[in-house]
């Protein structure tokens, strides 16, 4: 017996085969013709959902997207944790850290797909943004830091660090900490927090 599938769990359903494959073989080296025989399905049935491969990757992004978001808005419900704890663990929850991910990213970052890249970006500040905003306007509440502009803060930080970050592996070890401590000793400055305040907890997050 035939069996029919509504349109959200074929279109997941391909998503799933693509990710596998994605983040075994490669995006480049993944054809259509693969997803098609991952799934045993027909051309028409792929392309209903999916215009293109193009089409697949830019669906996984917002997927990526809104699983990170997931994961910051899970920290930022921690309140049994310390506000500045939990600003570290937010910077570390926005990390991809699976190959699919690093396999995603690379797509995203080359020359040709300057636009998907920019789209990404729009995507994670649209939903990251209030998320950490929220967390800044507690720690100054505390008296943490004294910033007057908590989602001008958040939008500067995150757009700097998804551009310079992504890049630090082809960086030396004495450039990659050099960028790293930059980053966290401006990103204090910027807060207006006292010098220190976030370099200990902060560090290990780009060391991981």
């Amino acid at each position: 017996m035939r069996i029919v599938k509504d349109a959200a769990a074929r279109r997941s359903e391909i998503l799933d085969a693509a990710e596998k494959l994605f983040g075994t073989k490669g995006y480049d080296a993944t054809s259509t013709g693969d997803i098609l025989r991952e799934l045993g399905i027909a051309r028409g049935t792929l392309y209903y959902h999916f215009k293109s491969k193009e089409d697949i990757l830019d669906a996984m992004i917002d997927r990526l997207t809104q699983a990170l978001a997931a994961r910051a808005a899970g920290v930022l419900d921690r309140k049994d944790i310390p506000v500045l704890q939990r600003l570290t663990l937010m910077m570390q929850s926005l990390q991809v850290n699976n190959a699919l991910g690093h396999e995603i990213m690379s797509q995203v970052h080359k020359p040709q797909n300057a636009l998907m890249h920019q789209k990404m970006q729009e995507r994670m500040l649209t939903a990251v943004v209030p998320l950490v905003t929220s967390l800044l306007q507690e720690a100054r509440e505390q008296g943490l830091c004294q910033t007057r502009y908590p989602e001008e803060v958040t939008e500067m930080t995150l757009l700097y660090a998804s551009t310079v970050f992504d890049e630090l592996s082809g960086l030396s070890e004495e450039k990659r900490q050099e960028k790293v401590l930059a980053f966290i000793y401006n990103l204090e400055r910027l807060l207006q927090m006292p010098e220190g305040s976030l370099m200990e907890t902060m560090i290990p997050v780009f060391q991981s």
